[in-house]
């Protein structure tokens, strides 16, 4: 700066009021997030929150329970975060938002690491005893339980980590024989035999939450079966008949029963003259053309003889194709009826379906509906292998023990075209279901199983069928997205009675006893408590270890009982955690909120459901959310196949919990959604930008006090408008939250922190904040602002940010028993609404956009420096506009040194917005000297003797700095 322009030599920057803070703009999150998490433990935080909130309106979401079988993944952090911001919103609410953190500990995905160990060590998981497999299998998910707890609480999830539930401690498995219990004694569960998804790699049954659908190539195969008794109300041809039926499933073959057609449907007699005379083959009419295209049979060797309505069909018998075979007897010696059936469709096939009622949903179901549950034929074992009571198939397997192709279908389509039944064959590639552990494809096998009877009268719903009381609860529950309720409806509706037996090791036993002459079941209320005491005290393992006298008693005598050793399905498991996690421990019941990913429609959601309102009558939840898959930034499934894993842990490891956080609160959770690397990034820099802001709010409120705080009225216009956006935010940060849409939440207030303070209001008032002196009410209104900007942002981003917020808070609010997660969200006073300055200060910041963009155009033709080298003429033409600006200091506004308000249209070369009609801008140079302080150019300097070479604002901030020494 010239002599001319600082006459008197004084450096005047320490009179300024520059911000001052220790807050660092370089976060250091890997580092210093596990310091938070140390302090908050020895705090006691989490119990401090349960003290604090006690008496207030409860909020509870349930957590569903992870498998403890491996490390975390992404989808993992994604589900526990948003648990931990729903949880920690709701109680910076007011709510009392107690949570409590649970494993899933059983079942096949704990049995299938254990067995894997064994295979590698060339061990057969059947050689080991059942009390010492479900020692590892315990020992192993404990593990697991330890290395998760840990993952999660590093995320910054805050929850009952030294009181956690595990499907497998003793009190919870007493709690889940418990609610088995119920079912046995109302009357609901039964033993039955149906067909049920079965795993031959894992040999047990699988239920649909542990079932994934994959493409499959499966052999396809045209077979015929020829009539041996027509229907009366039909017509047949002369010549042998047969009836076309199309499976992907050759094996199944041997099982057929009954063929199934559509009375609704049309059907076509086809004759083809083959060498050894002429046969007439039955078709759906819709679907001819299509099979004789698939079976690639030549349509000029077949002719259309007549169609028939379906059902005129009623009432024809066929023959098994392997009837009369070499090497058969007399075991395919059955009669094959035609059943009528609404499963059957024009969509694929022949309109004719091959009906195996021991291996298929629809097929069992028809079966029993024309015969019941009689003559039902069970073909192969546990391990996909045909019984030795199968003739010409005896030993054959479906699948090997590792999933692939085995030996049956080939041995069957070889004995159909041995037989002369096999019209066509050939392969196609399509859904099919899978196993979720082994990736292994599944078969539809009939095994006795345990079952819980969708039509069972619900005593607590007064009567009402299970079925009805689970769809009428469905209806009364909040789904988010809204669209998940016909989901699950459907789902419900149209669901199978239950199965809960599984046939494995590791679980909770079906803890019932079976009369061995008839069959008959158990219910006696003192065996049952002598059961869940022992389970209680010394785990399930006690219904395998124990004699059956120790819970028979004296009542009665343990030869007549067959003891059920099967375990529960570990849907049953979680859920009942309802019961013995939220009931057993006092909590509020049902639950505020269930929240999981989109999948658990089929599983814990839909477990839960059935399991509370078969005892209770009624959901176990008020509300569900669910979540979305997490994919790459490509929209592909994470697989170590394609590289493409984003691990949580080095992303934590990296930049931060904060920034996974940031990233999940931000992203729209509800569908399917990505990651990587160019989108943490991005996160990055939005926190990045987020500290910023932090940091100035911190270096201009130091030494702020409470004698500084200026009211509401007194304070200037520009304030004012703040404080009614905050007022505006306070109600829409509220309600984002409350409907747990999140990337609302930050969105907003990152927008909010960025465009309307950064870019605008602490633009403004930067000159203020540094050159104004303490006493100056603007000044001091401007840090009211900034402290209530302070209590804000810190709150309402807590429950996003909380390693963040905290570490603000603290360098403002240093104190060993001080904690942001300790607040709730501030009250917003209703003065701070005033809708008639807001929509003046829209206009303001419209005009002020013209200005901006003038000045740019002279700094960029490096015409002025810097905006206070300018004297813009703003030229305004729209009433409204002229009022708007009326009070408004333009120069301030601009940050310029002068500016002219000037009622008129403006010059032609004036520069203009087009969506900002009505005003135009002229950019001058200012006039006058540079203030030595301020750095503004005004006439006024150099008018104050005192101070020659400041502004008169500036001289009057030095005195008042002078003055105090």
């Amino acid at each position: 700066m010239s002599t001319e322009e600082n006459p008197t030599g004084r450096d005047y920057r320490d009179t300024l009021f520059l911000p001052t803070t220790d807050f660092p703009m370089k976060a250091g999150l890997p580092a210093r997030e596990p310091e938070w998490l140390a302090r908050w433990q020895k705090l006691g935080l989490y119990e401090r929150l349960r003290e604090s909130a006690k008496g207030r309106e409860t909020f509870i979401l349930h957590d569903g329970p992870p498998y403890a079988n491996g490390n975390i993944h992404i989808g993992h952090a994604l589900n526990k975060i948003l648990k931990d911001v729903v949880v920690r919103s709701q109680q910076m609410m007011g709510k009392d938002a107690a949570y409590v953190p649970g494993w899933d500990c059983h079942g096949l995905p704990i049995e299938w690491q254990i067995e894997e160990k064994y295979r590698k060590q060339g061990k057969n998981k059947d050689e080991v005893p059942a009390l010492e497999f479900r020692r590892e299998c315990r020992e192993f998910a404990q593990g697991w339980v330890d290395v998760q707890k840990e993952e999660f609480k590093r995320l910054g999830v805050s929850g009952e980590w030294d009181n956690p539930y595990l499907t497998m401690s003793f009190d919870a498995e007493a709690g889940i024989v418990r609610e088995f219990q119920k079912f046995l004694m109302n009357g609901s569960l039964y033993r039955g035999s149906k067909p049920v998804m079965w795993s031959v790699v894992e040999k047990t049954a699988l239920a649909e939450a542990e079932v994934e659908y994959h493409d499959h190539v499966s052999h396809t195969i045209w077979v015929k079966f020829p009539v041996t008794t027509s229907s009366p109300k039909t017509n047949f041809p002369i010549g042998p008949v047969n009836i076309v039926i199309w499976t992907t499933t050759p094996w199944t073959i041997p099982a057929n029963r009954a063929i199934a057609f559509n009375p609704r449907m049309e059907y076509t007699f086809l004759a083809h003259n083959a060498p050894d005379g002429q046969q007439v083959y039955l078709v759906a009419e819709a679907l001819r053309e299509r099979f004789l295209s698939e079976a690639k049979l030549d349509p000029e060797e077949w002719k259309v003889l007549w169609s028939v309505p379906g059902f005129e069909l009623k009432g024809t018998v066929c023959a098994h194709p392997f009837r009369g075979v070499e090497g058969a007897g007399d075991y395919f010696d059955f009669d094959v009826p035609l059943l009528a059936g609404d499963h059957v469709t024009e969509e694929a096939g022949t309109g004719f379906v091959h009906t195996a009622p021991g291996h298929g949903q629809d097929d069992y179901i028809i079966w029993v509906e024309n015969f019941g549950s009689k003559d039902i034929p069970e073909t192969v074992n546990e391990e996909g292998i045909y019984y030795d009571h199968v003739p010409l198939f005896a030993g054959k397997f479906v699948l090997t023990r590792q999933g692939k192709e085995g030996t049956a279908n080939a041995a069957v389509i070889e004995e159909l075209e041995k037989a002369g039944a096999l019209l066509a064959s050939g392969k196609v590639k399509h859904s099919y279901p899978h196993s979720w552990r082994s990736k292994a494809p599944l078969i539809f096998r009939n095994t006795p199983q345990w079952f819980v009877a969708m039509d069972a009268k619900v005593e607590a719903a007064g009567g009402k069928p299970f079925r009805q009381v689970a769809l009428e609860e469905i209806e009364k529950v909040r789904w988010v997205p809204a669209r998940n309720r016909n989901r699950i409806h459907s789902m419900v509706e149209t669901r199978p009675d239950w199965v809960l037996s599984r046939q494995r090791a590791w679980g909770v036993p079906l803890t019932l006893f079976v009369r061995k002459d008839d069959g008959t079941l158990l219910r006696d209320e003192k065996v049952n408590a002598r059961i869940v005491d022992a389970v209680a005290k010394e785990g399930a393992d006690a219904w395998f270890e124990r004699p059956a006298s120790d819970f028979l008693g004296n009542e009665h005598n343990a030869d007549e009982y067959e003891r059920v050793t099967d375990i529960l399905d570990v849907w049953f498991d979680s859920g009942s955690t309802h019961a013995f996690v939220l009931e057993a421990r006092g909590i509020p019941s049902p639950a505020d909120l269930y929240l999981e990913g989109s999948d658990q429609h089929r599983g814990w959601f839909q477990s839960s459901l059935l399991e509370s309102c078969g005892t209770r009558g009624r959901a176990p939840y008020k509300q569900v959310l669910t979540h979305g898959f997490t994919m790459d930034e490509k929209g592909r499934k994470m697989s170590k196949s394609l590289g493409n894993v984003i691990a949580p842990q080095k992303i934590v490891e990296q930049n931060g919990a904060d920034i996974l956080r940031l990233w999940v609160a931000s992203t729209d959770y509800w569908e399917d959604h990505n990651i990587g690397n160019e989108i943490i990034k991005s996160n990055v820099e939005a926190y990045r930008k987020l500290r910023n802001t932090f940091r100035y709010l911190l270096g201009n409120l130091a030494g702020f006090d409470e004698a500084e705080r200026v009211a509401v009225a007194d304070m200037p216009e520009l304030e004012r408008s703040i404080l009614h956006r905050l007022a505006e935010l306070d109600d829409l940060v509220r309600k984002a939250y409350a409907d747990y849409d999140f990337k609302r939440v930050t969105h907003t207030l990152s927008n909010f922190m960025n465009v309307d303070l950064s870019a605008f209001y602490f633009d403004i008032r930067k000159d203020t904040l540094y050159c104004d002196a303490p006493s100056s009410l603007r000044r001091r209104a401007c840090r009211t602002v900034l402290d209530e900007l302070f209590s804000r942002l810190t709150a309402w981003l807590a429950p996003v940010l909380c390693f963040t917020t905290e570490e603000v808070w603290l360098t403002r609010f240093p104190g060993d028993e001080a904690s942001v997660h300790l607040r709730t969200f501030p009250e917003t006073p209703a003065e701070w609404r005033d809708e008639a300055l807001a929509a003046k200060w829209r206009k303001v910041r419209e005009l002020r956009r013209v200005v901006t963009g003038a000045l740019e155009v002279e700094r960029r033709e490096k015409r002025i420096g810097a905006s206070l080298e300018a004297a813009p003429d703003v030229y305004v033409s729209k009433p409204d506009y002229v009022a708007a600006l009326k009070g408004v200091d333009l120069a301030e506004l601009a940050i310029a040194s002068q500016a002219t308000l000037i009622e008129g249209e403006g010059p032609a070369d004036a520069f203009r917005l087009d969506d900002v009609p009505g005003v135009a801008v002229v950019a001058k140079l200012a006039e006058g000297r540079k203030c030595a302080r301020s750095w503004r150019i005004l006439p006024e300097v150099g008018t104050d003797p005192d101070y020659p070479d400041l502004s008169l604002r500036d001289a009057a901030a030095v005195r008042e700095y002078d003055a105090r020494g």
